[in-house]
């Protein structure tokens, strides 16, 4: 299986690159895994509402650009179905069942997912109801799917 995270904004934070090399290594045993970042726009504070849309589609236009016809594409959104480690797992599975081999997960910016990309996906997936730095939900994510192929795998893992 093919997983694929598009992002928003680069890892600045060394503790997050470590996670995030850490995870990615974990992985590599059950999926061929890569990432693409686009940068980020720059928000004004205060910005209207018509210019934070206008950032999310621009962001939004450089994610559409890594994503082919063929991908799953898993969109993290605060409205999206929320999961437990457990049936993120089986949904992972039963999309390789089903034939689904390329799996993209899209991070968004500060401001969230464009409409043009929350309407290409496929499932919208939240983790919470809280909002979490776009930085730090990479390595949750990877966190996750480990967790995830761990499980589907009846291997041991830490709760």
């Amino acid at each position: 299986m093919e997983i694929r995270i598009l992002s928003v904004g680069k890892i600045k934070e060394k503790y997050l690159t470590e996670g995030i090399k850490e995870y990615s290594k974990r992985l590599s045993r059950y999926c061929k895994l890569s990432f693409f970042q686009v940068p980020d726009e720059k928000t004004p504070d205060r910005a209207s509402d018509a210019l934070q849309t206008q950032i999310k589609d621009t962001e939004g236009e450089r994610l559409m650009k890594h994503i082919r016809e063929q991908d799953y594409v898993i969109a993290l959104a605060i409205e999206g179905e929320m999961l437990d480690s457990v049936e993120l797992s089986k949904r992972i599975e039963r999309l390789g069942v089903e034939g689904k081999s390329s799996l993209v997960f899209v991070i968004g910016g500060s401001l969230g997912l464009s409409e043009v990309l929350l309407k290409r996906a496929d499932m919208k997936l939240s983790f919470s109801k809280m909002t979490f730095p776009h930085q730090l939900m990479q390595m949750i994510l990877l966190e996750q799917i480990y967790r995830g192929f761990r499980i589907m795998n009846h291997e041991p893992y830490h709760k």
